[in-house]
């Protein structure tokens, strides 16, 4: 397993919201376009301060673990060293106001060159010591066939509420002396990282076929169909909605207390997979026009009484698909419940939560005792396939695919 991920998704400055970065028109999709193609990314976010800035961007290239890649960015970016982000918009309609700030990625005069992991940097005033936040992104240059397999464990203690993803290289185009060191491997699912698999060995070689088909290793908890909260009107109270409270702003919104789903039986149900959707019913164009709400998140645990041992979080696009701080809810022992604000743009989302030992780091979120796990569950799982030559400084990017563990699809 790859134990440094140096560069990640990060916000620096907390007037920063609602950062979007996905392939162009598809809100759910990772950010992820060809070498040397014409595919673009779209960049959305907020500032909630409300005053113009002149905001920079730069591309860093990253290797498969995440760490700066040993490569002067003059040789992976083709054009300017940085560029400045010129759409924006102001607020209207809404009662918070904001600036929102848009691009599509990459623009002619700032090109990346060579394909792999890459961190986008956004930035104040050309001046790269004042960070507003940073994304990840990718550029892949298909150069190996990779075919995906998705089946229920053969383990019985496993077989009911596990994954197990397998998947075949056609490595013909790559010069490979050595398979085990020059290719690594990274399979997200639902586009997180906290249980992100990397670092796979092939279960067999045969030629230019990598097979990784063993059953160790290869295995995610299946979940369950995600928790959802529709706010994309504040007139009227959806669903899940509990109350609201107007007298404030930002307008409060709370949410129906969630309670444990580990012992109700799997039921299917259409979800975004983690992500959430910008859009409103009240306004044209959400990006601008959408309004912010502190929407309150009750957890009820079982009995009242908090998990012995363990932190609580959300999972889901809404807190960066990491279990960082700001995904960790905070029990609340007057009333005897976990509780979370998240100041959300009208939208359409999901989370879900999971639990994660306190006295160890390196464990990995569980969702069995907050969701529950079925084999069954839908959802995505993207494959990332990264080479690197002989002589080579960085990894490239050679393969990425998206497949839907319900129609098996590529997505």
């Amino acid at each position: 397993m790859l134990k440094a991920q140096a560069l990640t998704d990060s916000i620096y400055m907390p007037s920063i919201k609602t950062i979007k970065f996905f392939q162009q028109n598809n809100q759910e999709s990772l950010p992820v376009i060809r070498l040397h193609s014409s595919d673009l990314v779209e960049l959305h976010f907020d500032d909630l301060d409300g005053v113009v800035k002149n905001y920079y961007y730069t591309f860093q290239l990253c290797n498969a673990n995440w760490e700066a890649a040993d490569i002067s960015s003059f040789d992976y970016i083709q054009g300017y060293q940085q560029m400045m982000i010129s759409q924006y918009r102001i607020s209207s309609i809404s009662q918070v106001k904001y600036i929102h700030y848009m691009a599509l990625l990459p623009e002619n005069n700032y090109i990346p060159i060579k394909s792999g992991n890459y961190l986008l940097k956004v930035y104040l005033n050309a001046d790269l010591t004042q960070l507003a936040f940073t994304k990840r992104f990718f550029v892949v240059d298909s150069k190996v066939n990779l075919s995906t397999q998705f089946s229920q464990p053969i383990d019985n203690a496993l077989m009911y509420t596990h994954q197990k993803i397998q998947f075949t290289l056609n490595t013909r185009a790559l010069s490979l002396y050595n398979p085990q060191q020059q290719i690594k491997v990274a399979i997200l699912q639902n586009n997180r990282w906290d249980n992100a698999l990397t670092d796979f060995q092939p279960t067999f070689i045969r030629n230019n076929i990598l097979e990784y088909s063993g059953e160790d290793g290869y295995l995610f908890q299946g979940m369950r169909e995600f928790r959802w909260a529709d706010l994309r009107t504040f007139i009227f109270q959806t669903e899940r909605v509990d109350s609201v409270n107007k007298k404030l702003l930002p307008i409060d919104i709370y949410l129906k207390p969630d309670i444990s789903r580990s012992r109700s039986g799997y039921l299917t149900m259409n979800d975004l997979n983690g992500s959430y959707e910008v859009s409103t019913t009240e306004a044209e164009n959400p990006w601008w026009q959408g309004d912010y709400a502190n929407v309150h998140f009750t957890y009820l645990p079982n009995n009242q009484t908090p998990f012995e041992d363990k932190d609580l979080y959300m999972v889901g696009e809404l807190t960066g698909n990491a279990l960082t701080k700001e995904a960790k809810m905070k029990y609340n022992e007057e009333k005897g419940v976990y509780e979370k604000i998240l100041l959300l743009k009208q939208g359409y989302y999901n989370y879900a939560y999971v639990t994660k030992n306190k006295n160890d780091a390196s464990a990995k979120a569980d969702a069995s005792l907050t969701e529950g796990n079925f084999w069954e569950t839908e959802n995505n799982y993207t494959i990332l396939v990264y080479y690197r030559s002989v002589d080579g400084r960085y990894d490239e990017l050679v393969a990425v695919t998206t497949f839907n563990t319900r129609n098996g699809t590529s997505l």
